[in-house]
């Protein structure tokens, strides 16, 4: 599908599946826990009538269980924090371990006696550090993770967020294409796109519901710990092919607790951004505008801002042992400055181009626990998330870099979340537990406009397009080009059951989880509509030749020179809804003290609306089976050697039924001008541009011309999709060990292996008859096509049919780590992966199409596979490979008063590329430069037709990742923390993120033309999304 940008396989072959898992024992989470507790297990060596008892030492909570005929125990579903586990005999205590913690869905091993080598409680995690735990390896478990305890967060120097944390663990990087406003950039992990990972909080989904792009935001500081999975998770999680982000929020305890917090980034000590220049093309065309080759494009210097954050928090009990309310409430503001407007901007963009702007973003956690016995747990969770954005837009003149005092634009944009959660648990006995949860969340989207009128069209005209001697001016004030419906909102709303019940050496559990999402969403031109102004080297080329569209020169007017303009709509609204479920089973079975087996299996079903309440794509039977298993060699936890492989499926976004399943209006009609009414930018002198109807992308009897028929009528939902439509999901092969090398090192290496089985995106394929449905890419499909007399015939075609690739998006990897767990005061870790990330698409978004706005952001209907030349030189390095990456963290306590800590992630260069337009105008294709071709394309007609321009000698065929790599980025963070000995419930931090300030581009403008075939850009590999300079964050906090 054309462009939205975002800045801000078949079935699985069972036999040899089956076959994998046979051999490799592959595992999900064996822990047989729900996805916001952990467990404590272990072995006795007197077993008649021994007994073990853990107690929350926060709280108050026990728990008793019987030594089974084994010398085995095991306790799981307990809250996450610190506990103390008691052996007993005969009703008689006769061996106490202390301070032991137990973290988000990991297992802690206490064993008791000399069976067991070692006295000493493990905490078996491989990231989470525990000041009294040993080094030892978590043979309890068998995914891969990272878990980040609030300790760790408050001492690591990184960006204060939950992306940033994530990119600790190995296999994740940064997509700086995707961006939220308090998520910042947001992660890929192995391989996949960014909309493809799920987000918890306290076990309930919190993934952005429109587009999965992020997830609801929650005071930095109401972390308890962060989970982050990158693989080989259980059969309860769903619905990611990427990774999960888990949270645990904090809660109280029986100790009254509070404290005060200021996090200050002064623009003061903030570097400088540098500057953004025009690429040299060696392009020098008629207009002195096009002369630009190494001058200046972005005046990014004055673009500064302060970013302050104030908070208090308070917990305790409200009845000892029983009742325990945590809240932490926070503001941030980001008070800030910038040049939003570039050298070459028109003159009304340059009235509007100082942006003073203010973030405000309050914040607030709240949680209730409630022990009503030993045996049964209440929980309540509240978070809200606010972001208010009030911009006051003024001139700015790029011959003196000054700005005006007179308001010319601006916008009042406020984004309101709410969350509430309730979770029940009960053990019912030793061997049964069962817990339910139900969640809900609202999220409302406000946007006013300074100085809106609702009867003037936007204008969209740089002075690379503008006819010399006219005033291109706007009566629109201010700078949004796209205006959000009124009263726009998204709503989810799930629940979930699991049960877990222990049967001798099996530990089954099993479990079902629903969630429903809905969103009242769209967007227009202000005004309705805009005016788009154009300019093409050639006036003889067809500005849109595959779409029946004539020449500039054809009309007359200033088309003779090249100039043209279009009317363009771009309109979208409705209120839509997903709607998902998923049942799962698992068991976790301990063959021997050394052999631990998990067998799971998840089954989905999603279902998509449209505008209408009318569903358009259904899945159901979705089988994922997970297996693995996990060998501890020696018996002592020191090696163990690890196994898994499974399944996962993705359900698609409320945003793709927005435009591909209800009424969206996008169409251009053009025109050629002889003036511009200098006080509205309107062109005067309009003379209609001809359009071949034959072509069959007119709507109606217009000349508005639409490359996907978007002529704002909703299709028949039966006419959507693929019949039988697939999901999109996934296989994963994971095999590693960790080991304990020393007291005070573990090591591990892991391979990782990703196949991209079954995808969704939309097509439009010239064999369809113009018609644009949903599809599975690279296999065959069946559509339901409508016929002359308005009947519908089932149509199947091949791949081949449809001239269109196999699907492909593979991943491998290796991971190495070595790691020294907190002793000796202090703590680090360093993580190597090398990995290979290759195919024809990468998944769900298009992070390539990137052309300084953010990459294209219509989930699952991407521009990739609409039409068979699309994917010609699709096939190559994808835009998420990193062939090389080193992360490095840790922390020193100096002394009681001083701490110093450390954190580095360097990474090799996103694949680099060059697209023009197609080497043929043939009909239907998109007129932009987004094929794997580089050069001057030509006017791409048959030699001796009217306008007939050959392709320059340097055109050539360009497939995706060919042309080098971006630089490698690094990011070197440090920190020192003073706690004084005579206020010891104060600190005072200083970081220092990006220490060399280091401002690389992560991405560059990779389309060698404009939109006008033959045409050059003058942006082409104009640097993108350059990473943030030095600054220093001054952290102040008082607890008591």
């Amino acid at each position: 599908m054309t462009i939205t940008t975002f800045k801000a396989s078949r079935s699985l072959r069972y036999s040899a599946l089956t076959l994998a898992m046979g051999l490799a024992f592959a595992s999900t989470g064996a822990l047989a826990q729900s996805n916001t507790t952990g467990s404590i297990f272990g072995q006795v060596a007197a077993k008649q009538g021994s007994t073990v008892v853990i107690e929350n030492t926060e709280t108050g909570f026990s728990r008793t269980t019987t030594v089974d005929d084994s010398g085995r125990y095991r306790f799981s579903t307990l809250p996450v924090g610190k506990y103390k586990v008691t052996l007993q005999n005969n009703g008689s205590a006769v061996s106490t371990r202390d301070n032991i913690v137990v973290a988000i869905s990991s297992g802690t091993e206490v064993s008791f006696g000399a069976a067991v080598a070692g006295n000493d409680a493990k905490n078996l995690e491989g990231v989470s550090v525990v000041a009294s735990a040993l080094p030892a390896i978590d043979v309890s478990s068998v995914d891969t993770r990272t878990v980040l305890t609030s300790e760790q967060l408050n001492k690591l120097p990184i960006a204060r967020s939950v992306g940033a944390a994530a990119l600790l663990a190995p296999g994740v990087v940064e997509n700086s294409s995707y961006s939220t406003t308090g998520f910042g950039n947001i992660p890929s992990f192995g391989g996949a796109a960014s909309s493809e990972n799920a987000y918890y909080i306290n076990g309930y989904a919190v993934t952005n519901p429109l587009q999965s792009l992020g997830a609801t935001t929650l005071p930095f500081d109401a972390i308890d710990q962060e989970q982050v999975l990158t693989g080989g998770y259980g059969a309860e999680f769903g619905r990611s092919t990427g990774g999960v982000i888990n949270i645990v929020t904090k809660r109280g305890s029986n100790q009254w607790k509070g404290g005060v917090y200021a996090i200050l980034r002064p623009e003061a000590l903030r570097a400088n951004p540098r500057n953004n220049y025009f690429p040299n093309t060696g392009y020098y065309g008629p207009n002195t505008a096009l002369h630009t080759d190494g001058s200046l494009y972005w005046y990014r210097n004055k673009n500064q801002y302060s970013y302050n954050t104030y908070g208090a928090y308070a917990s305790g009990p409200l009845i000892k042992d029983k009742l325990f309310f945590y809240v932490d409430g926070e503001m941030t503001k980001q008070d800030g400055t910038s040049v939003a407007s570039f050298s070459n901007s028109s003159s009304s963009t340059a009235k509007t181009g100082w942006n003073d702007y203010t973030y405000k973003m309050p914040r607030w956690t709240a949680k209730i626990d409630w022990n009503i016995t030993d045996s049964n747990i209440l929980e309540f969770t509240g978070v809200q998330d606010n972001i208010v954005y009030d911009s006051s837009r003024y001139a700015f003149n790029y011959n003196d870099y000054s700005h005006g005092e007179v308001k010319n634009g601006g916008v009042h944009q406020k984004d309101s979340s709410r969350l509430y959660i309730a979770k029940y648990t009960s053990y019912i006995t030793d061997d049964l537990t069962v817990s339910a949860l139900v969640g809900k969340q609202n999220l409302e989207h406000l946007q006013q406009p300074f100085g809106y009128d609702p009867s003037c069209p936007y204008i969209s005209s740089s002075a690379t397009v503008q006819a010399p001697g006219l005033t291109y001016g706007a009566c629109q004030q201010g700078a949004v080009s796209s205006l959000l419906i009124p009263g726009a909102n998204d709503k989810t709303h799930g629940w979930r059951l699991d049960v877990e019940y222990r049967l001798g050496d099996h530990t089954l559990r099993a479990g079902y989880d629903a969630q429903t999402a809905e969103s009242l969403t769209g967007s227009a031109y202000p005004g309705g509509y805009a005016w788009v102004y154009g300019w093409q080297t050639d006036p003889n080329i067809g500005i849109d030749a595959s779409h029946g569209v004539a020449s500039p020169a054809s009309a007359g007017g200033l088309g003779a020179q090249g100039y043209f303009v279009s009317r363009a709509y771009n309109t979208q609204n409705a209120k839509v809804k997903t709607e998902q479920q998923a049942q799962f089973i698992e068991d976790r079975w301990q063959i021997t003290d050394r052999w631990l087996l998990s067998l799971g299996l998840r089954n989905e079903q999603f279902s998509n609306y449209n505008g209408d309440g009318k569903p358009y794509a259904r899945q159901r039977h979705q089988l994922a089976p997970r297996i693995g298993a996990a060998w501890d060699v020696f018996g002592d936890s020191s090696l163990k050697l690890f196994a898994n492989a499974g399944r996962y499926h993705l359900a698609m976004p409320n945003n793709v039924a927005v435009r591909g399943a209800s009424g969206s209006l996008i169409t251009n009609e053009y025109f050629t001008y002889t003036g511009v009414d200098a006080k509205t930018g309107a062109p005067t002198g309009l003379t209609p541009v001809a359009v071949d109807r034959s072509k069959g992308y007119a709507c109606g009897n217009t000349n508005a011309i639409s490359s996907n028929l978007e002529c704002g009528e909703a299709p028949d939902p039966r006419t959507v999709a693929a019949k039988g439509l697939k999901s999109h999901y996934q296989d994963e092969y994971i095999a590693g060990l960790e080991q304990q090398i020393s007291p005070t090192y573990n090591w591990g290496a892991k391979l990782t292996y990703r196949k991209l089985r079954s995808a969704i995106d939309d097509t439009c394929a010239p064999a369809l008859g113009g018609s644009c449905f949903l599809f599975n890419p690279g296999t065959t499909n069946t559509f339901l096509q409508e016929q002359a007399d308005g009947s519908f015939k089932s149509v199947t075609y091949t791949r081949e049919q449809l001239g269109l690739p196999e699907l492909k998006r593979k991943y491998y990897a290796l991971d190495l780590f070595l790691e020294h767990p907190f002793a000796d005061k202090w703590y680090g870790r360093v993580d190597y992966t090398f990995s290979r990330n290759y195919g024809n698409t990468e998944g769900q978004l298009a992070s390539d199409l990137d052309t300084g706005n953010g990459g294209q952001a219509d989930v699952s209907t991407t521009q990739d596979w609409d039409l068979p030349q699309l994917m010609v030189g699709s096939n190559g390095l994808l835009p998420n490979n990193r062939k090389h990456q080193i992360k490095a963290f840790g922390y020193f306590q100096a002394t009681e008063e001083w701490r110093f800590g450390a954190s580095l992630i360097a990474a090799s260069g996103r694949p680099k590329n060059c697209t023009s337009h197609y080497p043929t105008a043939d009909k239907g294709l998109y007129s932009g430069a987004a094929y794997w071709f580089c050069g001057l394309s030509g006017s791409g007609t048959a030699p001796g037709s009217t306008g007939y321009k050959p392709a320059a000698s340097d055109y050539a065929f360009s497939p995706r990742g060919s042309h080098g790599s971006a630089p490698w980025t690094y990011q070197l963070n440090l920190n020192v923390a003073y706690q004084p000995a005579w206020l010891k419930d104060l600190t005072l931090q200083l970081d220092v993120i990006n220490v060399l300030n280091r401002q690389v581009a992560t991405a560059y403008n990779y389309r060698y033309e404009t939109s006008a075939r033959n045409t050059p850009n003058q942006l082409y590999l104009r640097e993108l999304n350059v990473s943030d300079p030095r600054y220093f964050r001054i952290t102040a906090r008082y607890d008591f």
